[in-house]
């Protein structure tokens, strides 16, 4: 188990969600966000890796965002507005619990990627140039250190 292992199971995980368009990992500026056709858009960082007795500590964020909407009628309702943000809110953070309850009970802890305490998630709108919307999600994964010194 290694940086690899962790990047390509949350790779895969979220290739193979159907509310994910594009996965993408690394430096977020270093991603074309201009480009409409990406959305909605996962984005892995990894923030730090800590060496522990026998686990590898990896703090590890994840945001999931996509473009919004803003539609050209009058606003009618001051609580939702006149564009689809509430709706992205609540379909990204949908995306990240899922991968969360993956990690802790599913194909992900199988795999022995364990999650250690409670991830943080934090709403974002018109963090980017191009008004996109989502959370970031930020949690600390044990994977096994396969580590040895002979």
């Amino acid at each position: 188990m290694n940086y690899f292992d962790i990047i390509d199971k949350l790779k895969e995980h979220f290739t193979n969600d159907a509310l994910v368009n594009t996965v993408t990992q690394g430096d977020i500026f270093d991603v074309d966000l201009n480009k409409q056709t990406i959305f909605p858009l996962v984005h892995i960082i990894v923030n730090t890796a800590t060496f522990e007795e026998n686990v590898i500590r990896y703090n590890i964020s994840i945001l999931a965002m996509d473009i919004t909407d803003i539609s050209k009628q009058e606003t009618t309702d001051k609580f939702t507005g006149n564009d689809n943000e509430l709706y992205i809110l609540n379909t990204m953070l949908s995306v990240l619990n899922r991968c969360y309850d993956l990690l802790r009970r599913g194909d992900l802890y199988s795999d022995k990627f364990q999650v250690d305490g409670n991830p943080t998630c934090e709403p974002f709108t018109e963090r980017f140039e191009n008004k996109l919307a989502g959370h970031a999600m930020t949690l600390d994964i044990l994977i096994p250190n396969g580590m040895t010194i002979c």
